[in-house]
């Protein structure tokens, strides 16, 4: 059995880069784009995108602040894969954050 180390990166991962964005939006809804391209591993571009997705579904709010955006979570919508349909997007956050929603 192989030691799992920062010095290995996995082939696939449990959770989807849309959650890993979402995740990082929910602990800290100030935080740049950029920020988050860079923790979840992938563009900055790519992360725009997932958000674009994200508020289409209206899972994730975007508020203009001055010239910032901050993000508001709506963790009562259920997860999407009907397999998972009868838990919200909250249940999720709870195992990876104690923040629930993006409300100041």
């Amino acid at each position: 059995m192989m030691a799992a180390d920062d010095s290995q990166r996995p082939g696939w991962t449990f959770l989807t880069n849309h959650a890993h964005v979402f995740i990082a939006l929910a602990r800290d809804p100030e935080r740049r784009l950029r920020e988050v391209a860079v923790e979840v591993g992938i563009t900055e571009r790519s992360t725009q995108s997932i958000v674009a997705d994200l508020e289409a579904a209206g899972y994730l709010r975007r508020l203009r602040v001055g010239r910032r955006n901050r993000y508001e979570v709506h963790p009562d919508l259920p997860l999407r894969h009907p397999a998972e349909r009868d838990h919200s997007v909250g249940e999720l956050l709870g195992v990876f954050t104690t923040r629930h929603t993006g409300a100041p």
